[in-house]
């Protein structure tokens, strides 16, 4: 794939597993949460349960409401396994969970290798560029000033920021939108089949990295146009 052959004007970038590994700062805040609600006795569960890292990594990507939704699932022992009861338990989590989270993040999370120079690489070549994340806007403004990245995104949004999150298009042709640019000529660049499922809907090309998340699921499975392991070496030229 040639920028100059596709005539790329932007490039829209996910953030958790693309750009920065925040996989332990989900851990920490889910198990925090566990904590609590523990505590409060909205969970009947042994006070030593906990979440590992690995688990975490597979559940990452599709928001914080299946994130916390995947997490009590794993630990639930409430009396009732049902849907119900199960959907009941994580209204009550969630802001126990956002709580958590605004403690932890960015306390554990670490740039990829190779992030920094693919920004600027991207940059010098002319692409504007923003962020596009499942995560709320209010984590991932502060996560990316923590990380040192603000200052290359024109515009960030996350999966509070339009009425659907990826894998629909909508937050995909959004971005578009704001940055004023044509679907087929704006890249998008993530980890999992969310972000190639949306961009393949919103009519753009898109480059996943092999170090990400992907939901556990093997990325090279995944419908794209290219894999590369570092932001480095997405395929411009």
């Amino acid at each position: 794939m040639s920028a100059a052959a596709l005539r790329l004007q932007a490039a829209i970038i996910d953030l958790d597993g693309t750009l920065v590994d925040t996989a332990e700062d989900f851990s920490q805040a889910l198990n925090a949460m566990l904590q609590v609600l523990i505590r409060q006795g909205d969970l009947r569960a042994k006070s030593s349960v906990r979440l590992e890292t690995a688990q975490v990594r597979s559940m990452v990507g599709k928001g914080s409401e299946h994130l916390v939704h995947s997490a009590l699932k794993c630990v639930f022992s409430a009396g009732a396994s049902s849907t119900h009861a199960l959907d009941a338990l994580a209204a009550l989590a969630m802001p126990v969970y956002q709580d958590c989270y605004r403690d932890i993040n960015g306390r554990h999370a670490e740039i990829y290798a190779g992030v920094l120079e693919g920004l600027e690489r991207l940059q010098s070549l002319g692409l504007e560029l923003t962020c596009l994340t499942n995560k709320p806007v209010g984590f991932a403004e502060p996560l990316l000033a923590e990380m040192g990245l603000a200052p290359f995104f024109t515009h960030v949004f996350g999966g509070d920021s339009f009425e659907r999150k990826k894998p629909d298009p909508l937050p995909v042709l959004k971005c578009c939108e704001a940055m004023g640019t044509l679907p087929g000529r704006t890249l998008v660049i993530g980890d999992s089949s969310n972000d190639a499922k949306a961009a393949r809907s919103a009519g753009c090309p898109v480059v996943l990295v092999t170090y990400g998340y992907n939901h556990g699921e093997p990325i090279l499975e995944v419908d794209a146009d290219a894999f590369v392991e570092s932001l480095l070496d997405v395929p411009l030229v």
